[in-house]
């Protein structure tokens, strides 16, 4: 919904302030700040709820606090009946009044409480101290950093990164309070290391397939509770399709968009469900050969990734929301959180069922500085906001009490979940084995060809003052023979690939990019006419 930026404390300053609030300004429409004695706020908003009441920075009416806040609350409407009963009035029918009202009337209880994508900050006015809050699985981002007599808060490293200090995030699922003397001091009020722990594991098949499908339901119902018009990244695997086929029942003023070579399987599959709902359909062809350096300089920029596989999805990630954006869509559902949750990837049938609960835990965890931040990134800095339906903390808990054999069954990846809408869609869809967006038309293959020059360009951007580049997490895990705790290890002492790792991978997708020429060189030519 926003970006958002604070400098908190004597030396705030007012330059400094506005070159921060000015990188953020993709991610919104309208720039909205507050100014006081050691307190700068402001927001890049992005008008989705009360689009013109919900005004930011938002201050409570006894002036004593005031917020910014980045994200949505799902369920904001049930909590404003809750407070009202409790004697609050409100100004508008915002969720931003709401969170603050909440904050107000339970204090630091209030996360608890809230289901949403979200990260804010809330300022007591007369004493600099703030209160931060981020939403348990790290959907929106936040980020801080602090020189002498000033801290700084925002949504992304970028604006940060021009003050030369450490940057460190506010962690998925953590709360607490930037004191006045300028120390954070954050505590988990989710722990996602041991989500689902203690609860009873859901073996019945059955029962599983009517859980996992009214949970889904639900989180995509939510997320669709608006008067915009809804988009859909439709990649014609099982979890967008699904996520379309739900969309479009619920809200059926939706649009598709798809991103792929013309002749891949990934956008046959989305065109033949796009046209089987009878939902528009938008396309945006990308040829291998169209992706340049400049393109993946680009990618780097936005979305801040320091995995090497996460950046080769944002370049392809980034087009995408840049059609979207030209659409005038505002807010878009994706399929993102399903192959961690429920069994997509190889490595959780690797491990065996004893150690594969740890590495869920482990890749749920990561997710905020992976997928999510290549969704966050990527959407946000072309103005959508991008919301997770397989990502609802009520979706997760329930996909760590389902065991391994109801993820994976007869040798087909996320089980469970096709069999929970086995009756809502085509079996082209169902039947289809999983195929990572766009590895068949080739542009992930295009795109390692700069892989060599990712940690260049990711210093280049100031990004590794938060974190640098490092290996890719399944790689690491795969040379640790599935071994997590050797695989964590490994990942802290070798963060990086050597160069001899680089000149092989360089020439696998060399040899890649090089056989359709040859192909084209050395095949039968054309018979004459």
């Amino acid at each position: 919904m926003c970006g958002i930026a604070l400098s908190i404390g004597p030396e705030a300053d007012p330059a400094t302030f506005r070159r921060m609030l000015a990188v953020l300004a993709p991610r919104g429409e309208v720039t909205e700040t507050r100014s006081e004695n050691g307190l700068l706020a402001g927001t890049r908003r992005l008008r989705v709820v009360d689009r013109d009441r919900a005004v930011q920075p938002w201050t409570s009416t006894d002036e004593r606090w005031l917020l910014c806040f980045n994200g949505e609350i799902f369920n904001y409407r049930e909590l404003r009946a809750q407070l009202t009963r409790l004697g609050q009035a409100f100004r508008t029918e915002s969720d931003t009044e709401v969170l603050l009202a909440a904050f107000q009337q339970w204090g630091e209880a209030a996360v608890t409480r809230l289901r949403g994508e979200y990260a804010f900050a809330v300022v007591e006015r007369t004493t600099g101290r703030t209160y931060l809050a981020r939403d348990p699985i790290g959907v929106k981002p936040l980020y801080w950093s602090r020189r002498p007599g000033c801290l700084h808060l925002a949504s992304e490293v970028k604006a940060l990164v021009g003050h030369g200090a450490p940057i460190a995030e506010v962690p998925p699922g953590h709360h607490g309070w930037a004191e006045a003397d300028g120390h954070v001091r954050l505590n988990p009020y989710v722990d996602l290391l041991t989500i689902g722990d203690g609860l009873p594991i859901i073996d019945d098949p059955d029962e599983a397939a009517l859980l996992v499908r009214a949970a889904l339901s639900d989180s995509i119902r939510m997320r669709v509770e608006t008067d915009l018009t809804v988009g859909v990244v439709l990649s014609g695997g099982l979890d967008s399709s699904l996520t379309l086929r739900q969309v479009r029942d619920i809200h059926p003023d939706c649009v598709a968009v798809t991103v792929g070579a013309a002749d891949s399987p990934d956008v046959a599959y989305a065109r033949r469900l796009a046209a089987d709902l009878d939902v528009p359909h938008v396309v945006v062809e990308l040829r291998p050969r169209d992706i340049r350096l400049a393109d993946v300089r680009e990618a780097i920029r936005i979305s801040e990734l320091t995995e090497y596989g996460d950046i080769i999805n944002a370049v392809v990630s980034v087009p995408i929301f840049r059609r979207l954006r030209d659409l005038g869509i505002k807010v878009v559902l994706t399929g993102d959180g399903s192959d961690e949750l429920f069994g997509g990837y190889r490595m959780y049938h690797q491990v065996g069922p004893a150690a594969a609960r740890r590495l869920f835990l482990h890749r749920i965890r990561n997710l905020c500085r992976t997928e999510l931040q290549r969704v966050d990134r990527a959407a946000m800095g072309h103005g959508v906001e991008a919301r997770l339906p397989f990502l609802d903390l009520s979706v997760v808990e329930l996909a760590m009490r389902l065991p391994l054999d109801l993820k994976l069954r007869h040798g087909q990846e996320k089980w469970i979940v096709r069999r929970a809408f086995a009756d809502v869609l085509p079996d082209y869809i169902l039947r289809r084995p999983k195929n990572p967006m766009s590895y068949s038309s080739g542009l992930h293959e295009r795109v390692r060809l700069y892989k060599p020059l990712f940690a260049r360009l990711h210093r280049s951007f100031g990004y590794d003052l938060q974190e640098p580049v490092r290996r890719d997490f399944d790689s690491v895990l795969s040379r640790c023979g599935n071994d997590l705790d050797r695989a964590i290890a490994d990942g802290l002492t070798r963060p990086d690939y050597t160069v001899l790792e680089h000149a092989r991978d360089l020439v696998g997708a060399a040899k890649w990019n090089a056989a359709p020429m040859v192909r084209r060189l050395v095949g039968p030519r054309p018979a004459r006419r």
